[in-house]
C-alpha cells in the first residue's frame, strides 16, 4: 500500500492519519490538500498555508497541494483533481484515504471519481458513531480549535474555541459533535499523529454570512 490522505487541516483527517498508521504502518506516504490560490488558505477551513505546512512537517509527511480558483466550479475542481490523480498514479500510489464519517452522498462522489483510476478509496473512520469518535479524539490527545462555523446553526462566538469536552457540552441540540454536517471545521495543532505540538496564535475573527472564521498563525 502507498496511500495518499486527503488532508483538510482538521480533526477528522488528522485522526484518520492516526488510525491508518495503527492499521497499516508506513502506508500513508503523503497528504493532499486543496488551497484557495487567491488567498493561499485551505478551502472552506480558511487555515493559512503556513499552518498547513507546519502540520505536514509535524506529521513527517510530504504535502501535495492542488490550487483551486475562487470561485471554483465543480467542473474546474474535478479537472484539477484529475491532473492530481494522474500524477499520484505515476508516483506509485495505490490508495486514497478520506476522513468522512457518515455522509453517504459524499462517499459515493469520491468512489465515483476514483472508479477506473486504479486508486482504491479508504474510509478509516466510516460509521463510527460521532459522539464516540469525538470522545476518542479528545481522550486520545488530539487538540484542535474551531476555524470556521456555520452561523446559521452555531453562534459566531464558537469560532476559535477549543475542540474539547466543554465544547461538546455547549453544542446546541442537533449539532453533530464532529461537525459532519458542516456545522463547524477545525484546525488541528497537536495529537498522536504529530511528532510535536504546533504553536499557533489565535488572530482576528471574520464573519461573512453565513460563515464565521477565526484566523490562526504559527508562532
Amino acid at each position: 500500500m502507498k496511500t495518499l490522505l486527503s488532508w483538510s487541516s482538521g480533526k477528522d483527517s488528522a485522526w484518520a492519519l492516526h488510525v491508518l498508521r495503527q492499521r497499516h504502518p508506513g502506508a500513508v506516504a503523503a497528504l493532499l490538500t486543496t488551497i484557495n490560490e487567491a488567498v493561499q488558505r485551505v478551502a472552506m477551513h480558511a487555515v493559512r498555508r503556513d499552518v498547513l505546512e507546519a502540520q505536514a512537517a509535524a506529521a513527517g509527511l510530504p504535502l501535495r497541494i492542488v490550487p483551486i480558483p475562487d470561485p471554483c466550479s465543480n467542473d474546474e475542481y474535478e479537472a484539477r483533481m484529475r491532473v492530481c490523480v494522474e500524477q499520484v498514479m505515476r508516483d506509485g500510489f495505490t490508495h486514497v484515504a478520506f476522513g468522512d464519517l457518515f455522509l453517504e452522498d459524499v462517499r459515493r462522489y469520491r468512489e465515483r471519481n476514483l472508479a477506473g483510476t486504479g486508486l482504491t478509496p479508504l474510509f478509516p473512520l466510516w460509521q463510527i458513531p460521532t459522539p464516540q469518535l469525538a470522545a476518542e479524539m479528545i481522550g486520545g490527545g488530539l487538540r484542535a480549535r474551531l476555524a470556521c462555523v456555520d452561523t446559521r446553526v452555531l453562534d459566531a462566538s464558537f469560532a476559535g474555541r477549543e475542540f474539547d469536552a466543554s465544547l461538546l457540552t455547549d453544542l446546541p441540540a442537533g449539532i453533530d459533535p464532529c461537525g459532519e454536517n458542516g456545522e463547524f471545521h477545525t484546525c488541528v495543532y497537536a495529537g498522536p499523529m504529530f511528532d510535536r505540538p504546533l504553536e499557533i496564535a489565535t488572530g482576528e475573527a471574520v464573519t461573512r454570512p453565513p460563515f464565521s472564521w477565526r484566523d490562526f498563525r504559527p508562532v
